[in-house]
């Protein structure tokens, strides 16, 4: 092995951390048995435990493992080393937001110019730095809040915000609560939520009740109910829109009745009210992008505000994709609630919580078939649910990771294709910028809206919704929302293909 360094300039480069030196050299640390890239941001080891390396397999011949954080092999294939960049500037920020001052600061630590950083944030997380950063300090903000008897000051500052005020006006922002009411929650058991100027509480609930008969929600005028699965149990709750505001209110199942409120996972419940009422994003730039354009303007009619609402539970989201390839928009319904009944658990007044992966998990090929299933859906349903369940792929770590790791995790499940794994990441781990290709009712409404003598073909959508890069996820809610008020949807079709090639029909909406 010949190094072209000085091992004290690899030290020195080590510890600061360097990442113009990747690629140069590997930094081996014996006492953990793992091999690293000079810029990781893990815990630095003390020098006599280091040894280095010219290559991974030279590491790997030491016997040594690469690091799960900087992932050097991922580097050293050339294919993925923005992302491992990228990747490990998110780690170092969630281990200590407070070091990371702003966007400036972040693309100095990364090696890059801000507007390199800019274009990696929009490939890899679909947000500008700079939003990232702010919803990351609110979230890092609120688990503090519900769990550490610190002042609001003192967490506002520890979470990296330079002001009180700028704390306040993003916590709002991205909360929809002021700090004081978010810590208050579990006594005073109601979540109020304020809703954005411009709020479309009729679009929204129209969403959120496409299927009327659902098991596990329902939209009653201008109340939505539905059944969470929570860490702390099994909840329904009811949501009452008012002027600019949304009443939450936790109604426990028979079996828990008389709860302490304070054994509500608030914090939970929170989250997933911010994602199935789609407050999670803001529509705000993505209007800014269309509303200049005379031909892309007039999606925006009768629309503005509209908001993405994700799915509640993200398993739940991964189940809808499957069950919902080359089918109609009826039948995946009608497999959904089958399901539920056989696999999910019912909290009263008629409602039932998704099933769990491990209830799915505990089902057998014959159980599904008997739902409706095809063999080809029930093998992938089955797949996905008992890898989910044991541990070896974890639908949170897709979420709070990269774009690109999500649809390549994902694509590697069976049955799992370029639509699934769109929408799941469109729908369920609430990424902006997802195209999911083949949707029958995209492409109509896309021929519809742009006059086309003919349906465009994937080639062709993917050009026309190229347009609305870095946007495409909303766009393509605000298609799905065209097609649904032009027209019925569709139910002369419906294919077992055993594998995804992207529905022939339009979009499940997700429960």
């Amino acid at each position: 092995m010949s190094l072209p360094l000085s091992r004290e300039r690899m030290l020195e480069r080590m510890l600061a951390a360097d990442p113009a030196y990747d690629g140069h050299f590997i930094t081996g640390v014996i006492s953990t048995g793992i091999y690293c890239l000079p810029s990781c941001r893990a815990r630095k080891p003390k020098p006599e435990n280091v040894v280095f390396h010219d290559s991974p397999r030279s590491a790997r011949c030491a016997g040594l493992r690469p690091c799960l954080r900087c992932r050097p092999d991922d580097f050293y294939a050339g294919i993925h080393a923005e992302e491992a960049r990228v990747e490990g500037l998110a780690a170092l920020f969630r281990s200590s937001p407070a070091a990371i001052r702003n966007v400036a600061h972040l693309a100095s630590v990364a090696g890059v110019s801000t507007s390199k950083l800019h274009e990696l944030f929009r490939l890899h997380f679909h947000l500008p730095p700079a939003e990232w950063l702010a919803r990351h300090r609110v979230a890092a903000a609120r688990r503090l809040l519900l769990t550490s008897p610190r002042s609001v000051a003192d967490i506002a500052f520890g979470v990296g915000f330079e002001s009180l005020s700028a704390f306040g006006e993003q916590f709002r922002r991205w909360s929809g609560l002021t700090p004081g009411a978010y810590r208050r929650l579990p006594q005073e058991q109601v979540l109020r939520l304020t809703l954005p100027a411009g709020y479309p509480v009729a679009a929204i609930l129209r969403d959120l009740g496409r299927d009327p008969q659902s098991l596990t929600s329902r939209v009653t005028g201008d109340t939505y109910t539905a059944a969470l699965r929570l860490p702390s149990g099994p909840l329904a709750v009811r949501v009452e829109f008012g002027s600019g505001t949304a009443t939450c209110t936790p109604v426990l199942p028979p079996d828990q009745s008389g709860v302490d409120g304070a054994e509500v996972d608030w914090g939970a419940l929170h989250e997933i009210l911010l994602r199935r009422l789609g407050l999670t994003a803001d529509p705000g730039r993505f209007e800014a992008h269309v509303a200049p354009h005379p031909d892309l303007a007039p999606l925006l009619a009768g629309r503005r505000g509209l908001r993405l609402p994700l799915v509640a539970d993200l398993f739940d989201g991964l189940l809808w994709a499957i069950l919902g390839q080359q089918i109609t928009f009826s039948l995946v319904c009608t497999l959904r609630r089958r399901l539920v009944r056989s696999a999910g658990r019912e909290v009263g007044g008629g409602l039932w919580v998704p099933p769990s992966p491990e209830a799915v998990a505990a089902l057998d090929e014959p159980a599904l078939l008997a739902l409706g299933l095809t063999r080809a859906r029930a093998a992938a349903l089955l797949n996905a649910a008992r890898q989910v369940a044991g541990g070896r792929l974890s639908l949170d770590t897709l979420a709070a990771g990269t774009a690109t790791r999500a649809e390549r995790t994902l694509l590697g499940l069976p049955g799992i294709g370029p639509w699934s794994a769109q929408y799941v990441m469109l729908r369920a781990l609430g990424f902006q910028d997802c195209l999911p290709l083949g949707d029958a009712a995209l492409a109509r409404e896309l021929q519809h809206f742009f006059a086309l003598d003919s349906r465009p073909d994937r080639q062709q959508t993917a050009a026309l919704m190229g347009r609305f890069a870095p946007h495409r996820s909303l766009a393509t809610l605000h298609f799905w929302h065209r097609f649904q008020t032009r027209k019925e949807m569709p139910h002369d079709h419906h294919s077992t293909a055993p594998a995804d090639p992207g529905p022939d029909l339009s979009e499940p909406a997700p429960r």
